[in-house]
């Protein structure tokens, strides 16, 4: 599909932001970034405690508690959706029904049936829906990615991904937080998702897992939060998945990749390729403490970019890069990983 002409592709949007809790952040930095290409009509939250402190800390940004006038507003042609994985879909639902674009925090919503329902829907009423996973748009990620597109590491042999973190106390101290009613699963679908979504993204689809998983005596919480996985790759290569948020005081994230002419590790947003010519590519990445005592501690540079690419998506009438579909991808995954370690068999993907 040809690309509109840069005037109209920069023509600017109107939206609204729904959910005003700790992902609100890098969103707020990065529509500000980006306010030559979006108006963003509210910033919305039901808990007048959220909105009063998003005010005092935001007072230039519109807040509202009024959901109703959200998506009856017929000038607002998409929704940023910030809130609990349970209440993803009926949100998503209620947006497909008034005509609005979605980009939706991950995970995309607490089950594969429910997340696949969300995505049917938008496609139904032919309208866009994004996930921010947005690992993908780190520098490091993007950068790997193209090496792996040239062909020039050759097949995969062999892959892992750890997730070493840590989640404090006070982390697990806000009510729900770690319970299934509430996040709708533990580290995997919390934090891993990320690292698991940008390795298959890298590596190629995972097929088959057999996982362990279980809730530490750290927590007062009835979601894993130590997982183990042996896997097979499409392609046959085999690996492993490491996920934990007990591991103090939080390491960055890692995804190594063994190929035929070259081994990969890119460490949070560090990546280095050593060849088995001798060569060696290094190229550092900033620091990322997400994996700590505080989520938030990274960058919101990936962010703008996967917000950036969703405006470029609704402008040239096409897919965001991280769509719906592709989305589920993962939570297929990580519903297998939690299947084999329920049933303490391998499992297909």
């Amino acid at each position: 599909m040809s690309r509109k002409g840069e005037g109209e592709r920069r023509a600017k949007r109107r939206l609204a932001v729904i959910g005003l809790g700790m992902a609100a952040k890098p969103h707020v930095l990065s529509l500000r970034d980006l306010s030559d290409r979006v108006d963003v009509v509210a910033y919305c939250t039901p808990s007048a405690e959220r909105r009063q402190s998003f005010s005092a800390a935001h007072p230039d940004l519109t807040v509202s508690g009024d959901l109703e006038a959200i998506f009856a507003d017929r000038s607002i042609s998409a929704a940023f959706i910030l809130t609990p994985p349970y209440s993803h879909r009926d949100l998503i639902l209620r947006a497909a029904a008034a005509g609005k674009h979605v980009l939706v925090e991950k995970p995309l919503e607490a089950s594969v049936a429910r997340a696949r329902a969300a995505v049917e829907a938008m496609e139904q009423a032919k309208l866009r829906l994004g996930v921010v996973l947005q690992h993908r748009f780190r520098a490091g990620s993007r950068r790997l990615g193209a090496l792996i597109g040239t062909g020039e590491l050759g097949p995969l042999v062999s892959g892992s991904a750890t997730i070493r973190w840590w989640r404090a106390p006070d982390y697990f101290a806000q009510p729900g937080r770690g319970m299934k009613a509430r996040d709708g699963g533990g580290v995997l679908l919390t934090q891993a998702i990320h690292t698991l979504d940008l390795f298959q993204h890298l590596a190629g689809p995972i097929t088959r897992v057999a996982a362990f998983a279980k809730t530490s005596s750290l927590r007062k919480i009835d979601t894993e939060d130590v997982v183990g996985a042996a896997i097979t790759f499409s392609n046959g290569a085999v690996g492993t998945i490491d996920a934990t948020t007990v591991a103090y005081p939080g390491f960055p994230e890692r995804i190594e990749l063994a190929c035929e002419r070259a081994t990969v590790v890119l460490a949070a947003e560090t990546l280095d390729v050593f060849y088995k010519d001798g060569r060696h590519l290094h190229e550092e990445g900033p620091e990322s403490k997400s994996g700590g005592a505080d989520p938030m501690a990274f960058s919101h540079e990936a962010h703008r970019g996967i917000i950036a690419d969703f405006l470029d998506a609704l402008d040239e009438v096409r897919d965001p890069a991280i769509s719906g579909r592709e989305a589920l991808k993962v939570q297929l995954l990580i519903e297998a990983l939690l299947r084999s370690a329920e049933s303490g068999r391998a499992v297909e993907v």
